[in-house]
């Protein structure tokens, strides 16, 4: 099995100009002047339109957050296509930080892709299901078309609409579909009569604005509040991305004046009758075992959007049933990163399904410290779980989103709370987490792990009943204390800091840099326990991937004991993980 060379994921904020609105750089390799003219979705294009879609998402998150009245009145519309366009970003800083170590940079095909891919397996909510699927259907036109085609976008926006369409059970006009529906129309129209992407997505975004401001009139509920669909209203600003990454124009914004849909009070029923249960997970399943699950989840229950294609789906649905909806996701194939939210609870008490099941309705009581670590295998998943900490489980190539964090520093249901990325491409994603933790008045403390190894180092020393300023400090000191190394292997040619790398080759990574190109596991491995070993220490830790034999483990262990009688062993099984073996030395 080859494992992918670990890469950096996440976006740093776009820097802010007059406004309130993202300062307009020109795109990697362009001019000032030549960002003005029009341009076509190359790969540069499809990552900057992700940034600038997440920071436009990050301004109106509350907004559209508070104008959420369909289908379910629960306020989550806009955190939930932010998390979605995230993962997105992710995703394709992913493919970017690939091509980093040499000359190339990414095919605009691998970009869509990985923009689809990303939004696919971070979906969140009704709308955040439905917008993954619209990226789906842009990429699937995109990425065969040629690159550079001007011609290709409009009839990827119409893609996009019909499959999102495709994917609602029961389609409702007056929603983020008719918004999308409307920009595809006003988009194959543009291209009619003016050349260049530029035009087309200046048109496309008219379009949804106008459709926009039309969804009161088609939903009553919407009328009644006196606001436009919030699915509608985040797409809008995903399409005004598209405009400013291809022209370098931010489009006017969308007036605030309707008046806010007030929260129902705490215990009321938000979904009016409706069912009690938002499910939502991913499934791998083939194609004629989803269709049968759409026939028996829409006979379960409503809001049933199932999105995605070749082998991977995101589902979703609404029902008072949440187990026989789990239940009917296995018989189709295998679910997994599951969520359940009672609509009547309040948003932290969103639950995945690893979470402990109880039929106690009184409130727990709040502890005074918790850990709260993120972890890249079941293996230490268990472990850290042992030991007293809450885990987020990385899986290979979905990293966690910020809110993933914070729900589990809600789950951790503590005072204060030391949170451990154990990740260093998770930095911005685990301070936004803290940010938003610390707004809803819990103590939080970042210690910028960037391993695994160094978690476990941290989590060894802590002592909840210590004060939380020492506390930290010990946990900070172990981490620091702790170098990091892991064995990868390498999927293509590159530039390195050891020299050039071919596919196939193992590479020994230490703290980040590749120190080490060797042939074999076992012998690259060896070879970077002795630079570590070299300055010193007197703890290995040895975090072993499900695939790899427990021979390796018992040979690093014969070769640190022969060579260094001073240090200790210790190994663990790390389950799925993103790569084969990781070291730490303390």
């Amino acid at each position: 099995m080859a494992f992918p060379v670990p890469v950096p994921r996440g976006c740093p904020p776009a820097p802010s100009g007059p406004g309130g609105y993202p300062a307009c750089s020109p795109l990697p390799g362009r001019s000032k002047e030549d960002h003005q003219v029009p341009q076509t979705l190359d790969a540069a294009a499809v990552r900057s339109w992700c940034s600038l879609a997440l920071e436009a998402l990050g301004r109106e998150r509350e907004e559209i957050d508070a104008i959420n009245v369909y289908p379910v009145a629960d306020g989550d519309t806009g955190t939930n296509l932010y998390l979605t366009v995230e993962s997105a970003v992710q995703a394709v800083e992913a493919v970017f930080a690939a091509h980093e170590t040499g000359a190339s940079v990414p095919a605009p095909a691998d970009a869509v892709r990985a923009m689809a891919h990303g939004a696919l397996i971070g979906a969140r909510g009704n709308s955040g299901t439905i917008l993954a699927q619209l990226l789906r259907g842009m990429a699937e036109v995109l990425a065969a078309r040629a690159p550079g085609d001007a011609d290709a976008l409009a009839p990827a926006l119409r893609r996009a609409a019909e499959l999102a369409r495709e994917a609602v059970a029961h389609p409702v006009e007056g929603t983020i579909l008719t918004v999308a529906a409307a920009a595809a129309d006003a988009a194959l129209a543009a291209e009619r009569t003016a050349a260049g992407g530029a035009a087309v997505a200046r048109a496309a975004y008219a379009g949804a604005r106008a459709a926009l401001d039309a969804t009161p009139g088609q939903l009553a509920v919407l009328r009644r509040a006196g606001v436009v669909d919030a699915g509608g209203r985040g797409l809008l600003a995903v399409l005004g991305a598209l405009v400013q990454s291809l022209t370098g124009e931010t489009p006017a914004a969308f007036p605030t004046g309707h008046r806010r849909y007030e929260e129902p009070a705490a215990g009321s029923r938000a979904t009016a009758g409706g069912p009690a249960f938002e499910v939502i997970y991913l499934l791998e399943a083939d194609d004629s075992a989803v269709a049968r699950l759409r026939d028996r989840l829409d006979g379960l229950g409503d809001s049933l959007v199932v999105v995605g294609g070749d082998g991977l789906w995101n589902v979703h649905v609404h029902v008072d049933d949440a187990g026989a909806a789990v239940e009917a996701g296995v018989e189709a194939g295998r679910p997994y990163r599951i969520r359940i939210t009672h609509f009547d609870a309040p948003a932290a008490a969103s639950t995945s399904a690893s979470a402990d099941a109880s039929t106690d309705e009184r409130p727990r009581e709040q502890v005074q410290r918790a850990v709260v670590a993120v972890v890249p295998g079941e293996g230490l998943a268990g472990l850290c779980a042992e030991a007293g900490a809450t885990t987020v489980l990385a899986r290979p190539g979905e990293p966690p989103a910020s809110g993933e964090l914070v729900e589990a520093i809600r789950r951790a249901h503590a005072r204060e709370v030391v949170l451990l990325p154990n990740d260093a491409t998770l930095r911005h994603t685990a301070a936004a987490a803290a940010e938003q933790a610390r707004s809803e008045g819990v103590r939080v403390a970042l210690i910028p792990t960037r391993a695994a190894v160094q978690g476990i180092a941290a989590l060894a020393v802590h002592q909840p009943d210590r004060r939380f300023d020492e506390d930290v400090v010990a946990m900070t000191s172990a981490a620091g204390a702790t170098r990091y190394a892991e064995l990868a292997v390498a999927e293509r040619q590159s530039w390195t800091m050891a020299g050039i790398c071919q596919a196939g080759d193992v590479l020994g990574l230490i703290d980040g840099d590749v120190a080490v190109i060797g042939a074999d596991l076992a012998a690259t491995a060896e070879a970077v326990l002795a630079r570590m070993l070299a300055a010193g220490g007197e703890l290995v830790t040895l975090v072993v991937g499900e695939d790899v034999p427990d021979t390796l483990a018992e040979r690093l262990e014969i070769y640190v004991r022969d060579g260094h009688l001073a240090v200790d062993t210790m190994v663990y099984r790390g389950g799925r993980q993103s790569v084969p073996l990781l070291i730490g030395v303390e």
